[in-house]
């Protein structure tokens, strides 16, 4: 949808409207501040950040978006493999907690996460290349990833439509192995399976770095909106696309802090009880990191 239709305001210039957007994503400044760059009130501003995170939310099934054809699938295990030479993968997979203000009412506790603040759970899966592919932003805080996961279109398009054959997707600890997700030991044996922990930890860390990268892209997604949480679930996605059109366009990275675990156990979010069952994990370090 083009900008044009969406805003009937001919005080503001649509170029003004987008500027004004962008600079409350980019320094999570206040709406009146924001709102001071093209000379409006708050409650303008409020409304000209909601209108445009809208439109640009609407791009997403254009700019996130999972492999649809096998070229695109053989591509993304190739740029996978070459992190750390862990084969079939297409995505790493995570949660991140975008600070939220308390939203108020009977379900407001629902928003506080197990550090103590308010946020939403934010699961994505990335590429390689860090790129998003796929987004879910529905869920308070306080949500596991697990359930996240559990309950979304990713999983039932991996393990129901299997709509990858058997590519796979590496996660941490707090999900479970199945055919399809892959996850470290908790208690590797020596051989085999530290090579394939090994593997596993350094081809998942594009997802820890996009984190790192978006929210230093967007420091409003750091800082705490107050918006509804309509308005603040627009607002990520239209930094998550905004976060894809500017790696497409190959805009200098920001730098992100996230660096390789020294043990394990940093990795480990509320795991799951170990796993050692006939799944991809087994067969992998069975078939593959056996005979390296």
């Amino acid at each position: 949808m083009s900008f044009f239709f969406l805003f009937r305001n001919n005080a503001v210039t649509t170029t003004q409207k987008l500027l004004l957007a962008l600079r409350f994503y980019a320094t999570g400044s206040f709406l009146i501040s924001a709102g001071d760059v093209v000379g409006v009130s708050k409650s303008t501003a409020c409304v000209i950040v909601r209108d445009v995170s809208v439109a640009l939310a609407q791009l997403r099934p254009q700019f996130i978006k999972m492999p649809e054809t096998n070229d695109e699938i053989k591509e993304l295990q190739k740029q996978f493999y070459g992190i750390a030479k862990f084969p079939l993968v297409i995505g790493a997979i995570d949660c991140t907690h975008i600070k939220i203000q308390s939203p108020g009412g009977p379900n407001a506790e629902y928003f506080r996460n197990r550090k103590g603040w308010f946020s939403l759970n934010v699961q994505t899966v990335v590429s390689a290349k860090l790129k998003i592919m796929d987004i879910v932003v529905r869920w308070p805080g306080s949500t596991h990833d697990s359930t996240i996961f559990s309950r979304s279109k990713i999983n039932n398009d991996l393990h129901v439509e299997q709509k990858w054959g058997n590519s796979l997707i590496v996660a941490d600890s707090g999900y479970a192995n199945t055919k399809h997700i892959v996850t470290p030991f908790l208690n590797p044996q020596a051989g085999p399976e530290n090579l394939y922990n090994e593997s596993q930890i350094r081809t998942r860390n594009p997802v820890e770095r996009c984190y790192g990268v978006l929210k230093r892209r967007f420091p409003v997604l750091s800082l705490g909106m107050r918006l509804q949480i309509s308005n603040i679930q627009n607002v990520i996605i239209a930094c998550s696309v905004l976060h894809n059109i500017a790696i497409d366009c190959n805009d200098v990275m920001p730098m992100d802090d996230v660096q390789l675990p020294d043990e394990l156990t940093e990795l480990i979010n509320e795991p799951t009880i170990e796993n050692r069952q006939n799944n991809a994990r087994t067969r992998l370090v069975n078939e593959y990191f056996s005979h390296l």
